[in-house]
This record gives C-alpha cells, structure tokens and sequence, in this order.
C-alpha cells in the first residue's frame, strides 16, 4: 500500500513527445546517483524506488498549452511505516522541497526545448 505525500505539476508549453524524453533524462540523471533503484516504465510515465520508503512517480499528458507533468512522492514502507515520518523528521519541508526541485527540473527542460514552463 502506498500514501501519498507530496504531489506536484507543471506544463511545459511544448508537445508530450518534446517533453518526455527530456523529463526522462531529467529524473534519470537525478537518480543515477542513488543506489541500485527500481524503475518501472509505463507510456508516459516512470517510477523510481529506493530506499525502504520511497518511491517517486512522474507523468506527462498533453494539455491545452502543451504538456502536464506531474510529481508524486508516495510512502511505501511495507514494515515500520509508522516510523517512516519520524525517520525523517514528520516531512517537515518535504513539499516546499519537491516544489522546488520539480519547478528548476519543469524551468530547466524549458529552458532546453526554448518554451516557457510553470507550476501549475
């Protein structure tokens, strides 16, 4: 069972197929770093796992001023997941954090494709 913690969007004003391989790099090059995570693919969308709670999930989707992408960080601890909050300190900060990673990630693929991107 996975709880939602923090949900983010944003649209990059360029079509699904322009953004989603640049969202892909952008989220693949942030976890490259973190130790052998689980990936699974779907059509627009990817999820990352790690650690003993978390899991990230992105997706794409065509808007009426381009393309919706969202962020979801879900907290799924099959064990102890009472401990989870505590472990990290009852997520103080953690949306302001996701908020703010997910707009630099939406403003730097923008920024590659030349169209303007936003928090939604």
């Amino acid at each position: 069972m996975k709880k939602l913690l923090a949900e983010v969007s944003g649209v990059i004003e360029a079509s699904v197929d322009k953004v989603w391989p640049e969202v892909l790099a952008d989220v693949g090059s942030a976890w490259a770093a973190h130790p052998s995570p689980k990936r699974e693919d779907g059509h627009h969308s990817v999820a990352f796992q790690g650690g003993w709670w978390y899991r990230g999930e992105w997706s794409a989707t065509a808007h009426p001023r381009g393309t919706l992408v969202v962020h979801r960080v879900y907290n799924v601890a099959e064990q102890l997941r009472w401990g989870v909050p505590l472990a990290n300190r009852f997520f103080v900060g953690l949306e302001a954090k996701t908020r703010d990673g997910f707009k630099a990630g939406i403003t730097r693929i923008g920024a590659k494709l030349g169209c303007s991107a936003r928090l939604a």
